[in-house]
């Protein structure tokens, strides 16, 4: 197993690298919401869907309007990536950077917000912040989906998790698609935990600041890699 294989190859071009970067967004954004807006989460759908039934059985902690705004915010998110998707179809580097542009665009949105704000804790701060990092997520979560590479979702790591225990046997502890599952997990718990420590030694704006400088980067990348002819980048 070597390291450039891991990161960049003909198949996937340099996508493996910049989403391992929203990976790392996934775990921060998270880690903002659950701490800072009410229990919510804005990336994980799954683990929202139980908090909203935790919020209706009027559990202590948990709210329910602003899971709400976060489902609602995924479902719009989701469906601008489906029309960015309908627009890049046949190019995968242009797909990607169109979906960095847009997620950059929330995130500075949010960012905003939340220094405006300070840390925000009740009413129209919180709901807006949801809202507008769920849309970011939701759209993120599309444009994945249909890259389709392996391992890569950035925001769900039950099957990763899953294929790890699974296909060990099979795959060997030396296998190329073990090490970037365990990667992809490292790098999401990472993020949760630098995302945490900033949310709770200093703000949620300064979790966010660190979310949109990681997605500025990922963006460049992004740009760089649709300015250059390859295989990848038209791949089904």
């Amino acid at each position: 197993m070597k390291l450039p294989s891991l990161l960049y190859n003909k198949e996937y071009g340099p996508l493996p690298t910049l989403l391992l970067g929203l990976t790392a967004v996934t775990g921060i954004v998270d880690a903002v919401s659950i701490l800072s807006l009410g229990r919510v989460f804005v990336a994980n759908m799954t683990g929202n869907i139980v908090f909203i039934g935790l919020a209706i059985a009027h559990a202590p902690g948990f709210s329910l309007i602003s899971s709400l705004f976060a489902l609602v915010g995924f479902l719009i998110g989701a469906g601008i990536g489906g029309r960015l998707i309908g627009k890049y179809i046949k190019d995968r580097g242009k797909l990607f950077a169109a979906s960095c542009i847009t997620e950059f665009v929330f995130i500075v949105a949010a960012l905003i917000i939340g220094l405006s704000l300070g840390n925000p804790t009740i009413g129209a701060s919180v709901y807006s912040l949801s809202i507008l990092l769920a849309i970011m997520m939701g759209v993120q979560n599309a444009v994945v989906r249909k890259l389709a590479v392996p391992d890569m979702t950035t925001t769900v790591l039950t099957m990763t998790l899953t294929g790890i225990a699974a296909d060990i046997r099979q795959s060997g502890w030396r296998s190329t698609q073990l090490a970037r599952r365990i990667v992809v997990v490292l790098v999401m718990l990472i993020g949760a935990l630098v995302g945490a420590e900033l949310v709770l030694n200093n703000s949620a704006a300064s979790a966010l600041i660190l979310t949109a400088v990681i997605i500025l980067l990922v963006l460049i990348g992004a740009l760089a890699g649709a300015r250059k002819p390859g295989k990848w980048r038209t791949a089904n």
